[in-house]
C-alpha cells in the first residue's frame, strides 16, 4: 500500500509524521509513504519530494514573489502521484497549496481517494468554503469535536480525529537544565520567533528589544530558542547580537525538555501555542506580519471577523488565557510587560496552566489517540474504495 501524504509547514510535517507512525501501527509496515514533509515526516521514512521549507510561507505579499514557483511545484507534485497512483492522497493543513493538488488530482485521477486532515477555519470566517471543500474532497479529518457539522451539511464526508498534541509526552525539565547548566533557580525564558522565514524575519528584531527591556529587570534570566530546520540558520545568527546569551536548540525532544524547564514562554502565534499549553508553560503570544498583508485579510477578506481570538487555545476557553499581542501591538515595551507579568506573579502563572489543562481536555486529552483515529480513517476509507 502506497499514501501519499503532502505538509506545507512544521506544524503539518508535525500531524504528517504522527499519522505515518498509526498507519504503520494499524497497518503493518508494508505500508510506503511518498510525499513531501520536514524532518519528522523524514525521521519516520519518507523521501520528500522536494524541501518543504519552499512552501512555508505566510502572508498575502509575502506569498507574490513566490507564486510562480509554488505553482511550479504544484505541478511536480500532480505528475508525481499521478504517475505514482498511491492508494491515497493525504494532504495535511496549507490549502493554499494542497487545495490546488487536490483539485488537479481530483480532474486528473479521480479514483484515488482524496483525503485533507485540519479542516479549514470556516466557522471562523468564509462559510461558504465548505461547499467548495464538499465538491473535492472524500474525505476531511478534523481537530475540533464541533468541525464535522460545518462540513457534512455541505456533504463532505467529516470525521472528529482529535488534536495530536495531546500526544505529546512530558519534557524533562531537570535534565534540560543540567545539560544546559541552568540552575534550578534561574528564571528561564522560552522565546519562539516561528518557524517561516517571513514570521522570523519580522519577530526577531522584536524580540531581542524585548530581551534589553527584561535583561535589567532580572539579571539572572537566561534564554533558550527552539527552532527547526526552516529558519535555524537565520534564528543561530540573530541570536549572537542579542543583549543576553540565548541557547538555540534544535529537534522535538529538546524543544519539550526546553517546555518543561522554562518558567515563561513568548512564542509567535501558531500550533506551537498548543505545545506550549500541553507542557502546561505560561505563555504570550504574539504575531506581526505585513501591514498590507494584514490590511488585506481583515478588510477586504473578512478574516477573524468570526471570531475573537487568534490562539486556539484561547478560542477554545473563549477568554484570552493566553496573552495575545498582535501585529500593532507587537512591541518590546509591551511585550516585556506581559512577560514580566507572569515573572512576576506565581498567581497568573497557575491559573494559565489551570486553563490550557481544561482546553486540552476539550481536544481529547485523556481518550484515544488521535493520530491512531487519524490512521483509521484513512486505511477505512481506503478499504471501502478497494471493495467497489
Amino acid at each position: 500500500m502506497l499514501i501519499y501524504i503532502i505538509a506545507g509547514e512544521p506544524s503539518g510535517d508535525l500531524l504528517g509524521g504522527r499519522l505515518m507512525a498509526g498507519l504503520r501501527a494499524h497497518g503493518g509496515n508494508d505500508i510506503r509513504f511518498a510525499g513531501i514533509g520536514g524532518e519528522t515526516m523524514r525521521a519516520a521514512g519518507l523521501d520528500s519530494l522536494f524541501p518543504m521549507a519552499e512552501l512555508t510561507v505566510m502572508g498575502l505579499v509575502e506569498v507574490l514573489p513566490r507564486i510562480p514557483r509554488i505553482l511550479k511545484r504544484v505541478k511536480e507534485t500532480v505528475a508525481d502521484i499521478v504517475a505514482r497512483r498511491p492508494d491515497a492522497l493525504v494532504t495535511i493543513d496549507s490549502w493554499g497549496f494542497t487545495g490546488r493538488v487536490q483539485k488537479a488530482i481530483q480532474a486528473q485521477a479521480p479514483g484515488i481517494p482524496r483525503i485533507h486532515y485540519v479542516a479549514p477555519m470556516v466557522w471562523a470566517w468564509k462559510p461558504n468554503r465548505s461547499k467548495k471543500l464538499a465538491k473535492v474532497l472524500d474525505l476531511l479529518m478534523t481537530l475540533l469535536p464541533f468541525e464535522p457539522p460545518w462540513f457534512t451539511k455541505d456533504g463532505l464526508r467529516a470525521v472528529h480525529v482529535g488534536h495530536p498534541v495531546i500526544e505529546t509526552g512530558a519534557g524533562d525539565g531537570a535534565a534540560f537544565r543540567a545539560r544546559h547548566g541552568i540552575a534550578a533557580d534561574v528564571p528561564l525564558l522560552v522565546m519562539l520567533p516561528g518557524s517561516r522565514q517571513s514570521e522570523t524575519g519580522r519577530l526577531l528584531p522584536v524580540f531581542a528589544e524585548t530581551l534589553e527591556l527584561l535583561a535589567d529587570r532580572y539579571p539572572r534570566l537566561k534564554v533558550v530558542v527552539p527552532t527547526v530546520e526552516t529558519v535555524a540558520a537565520k534564528v543561530k545568527m540573530a541570536v549572537k547580537s542579542w543583549p543576553l546569551p540565548a541557547k538555540v536548540v534544535e529537534g522535538q525532544v529538546e524543544k519539550h525538555d526546553a517546555f518543561a524547564a522554562g518558567t515563561v514562554a513568548l512564542a509567535a502565534s501558531g500550533t506551537v501555542a498548543l505545545e506550549l499549553a500541553m507542557a502546561g508553560l505560561p505563555t504570550v503570544i504574539t504575531y506581526r506580519t505585513a501591514p498590507l498583508s494584514y490590511y488585506i485579510a481583515t478588510r477586504f477578506l473578512g478574516l477573524g471577523q468570526g471570531v475573537k481570538y487568534a490562539t486556539l487555545v484561547n478560542i477554545i476557553m473563549d477568554r484570552p488565557v493566553m496573552p495575545e499581542l498582535l501585529q500593532d501591538d507587537c512591541r518590546p515595551e509591551r511585550l516585556a510587560a506581559a512577560v514580566g507579568k507572569l515573572f512576576d506573579d506565581a498567581g497568573a502563572r497557575e491559573a494559565q496552566r489551570a486553563d490550557s489543562h481544561q482546553a486540552m481536555l476539550h481536544l481529547g486529552l485523556g481518550s484515544d489517540s488521535p493520530s491512531a483515529r487519524a490512521a483509521e480513517a484513512v486505511l477505512g476509507l481506503i478499504a471501502e474504495r478497494t471493495k467497489r
